[in-house]
């Protein structure tokens, strides 16, 4: 009953949870990534937010655990602080063990790298990604330093994506820049099977698909 209570916490918590063993016997965490990625500062208690100080730890304990064979990341996410989700993003693409991603309803801005940052990656037909440049809010110094550390951050961002799958750092930059797609906004928006055609993400499929590909990439580990 404990053992119960305290996964129902977890998932209404963090929003995650450890599978239980199938037939099979491997045992997937899943990590839910969704909302807004909340980064140093505290966003309003009426925004969906995704803390990355639950996350980091909660992918270092998976690592470490002997238990757990796999990660499984679902993501339906805004966006959200560059260097936390970044961080994160770092975080999963250095895992040993096999980890699959699976965007549900978008996986925008930052949430591109987390996206790419799995073993293989997965998105559902009507999924979404919103690929634009790095933007901040507050108070600018209007100096070449200030635009140089802007693109500094921009160059991390497409190194890494670019470092993740297949998309070539030209095409991912020509995206990024594209003027006539979004009405008030600088960048791209793909669905489905356009975000494989342009080789950012490897498969259109669901939350089946990503299962079987994680526990086949389990089986294949432990040979």
């Amino acid at each position: 009953m404990s053992e119960n209570k305290e996964k129902n916490d977890d998932i209404i918590e963090y929003g995650q949870t450890d599978l239980d063993k199938n037939k099979e016997h491997k045992k997937i965490h899943l990590l839910n990534i969704i909302g807004e990625i909340e980064g140093h500062d505290c966003l309003s208690s009426n925004t969906k937010t995704t803390k990355y100080e639950h996350v980091i730890p909660t992918i270092a304990e998976v690592e470490d655990n002997d238990e757990i064979d796999g990660l499984l990341v679902i993501l339906n996410t805004v966006g959200g602080d560059v260097e936390c989700g970044l961080a994160i993003a770092e975080m999963i693409a250095s895992m040993s063990k096999p980890t699959v991603s699976l965007v549900l309803g978008g996986s925008h801005s930052i949430g591109v790298p987390l996206a790419v940052s799995t073993d293989y990656s997965f998105i559902v037909p009507t999924g979404t990604m919103v690929i634009h440049p790095v933007r901040m809010n507050g108070l600018f110094i209007g100096v070449p330093q200030t635009y140089d550390y802007f693109m500094r951050i921009q160059k991390r961002i497409n190194q890494f994506v670019v470092n993740h799958c297949g998309i070539t750092e030209h095409r991912f930059i020509t995206l990024m820049t594209e003027t006539e797609v979004l009405t008030k906004d600088v960048g791209s928006i793909l669905v489905g099977k356009e975000t494989v055609d342009k080789k950012i993400i490897n498969e259109v499929g669901g939350l089946k698909e990503a299962m079987n590909k994680l526990k086949s990439m389990i089986d294949d580990k432990k040979i």
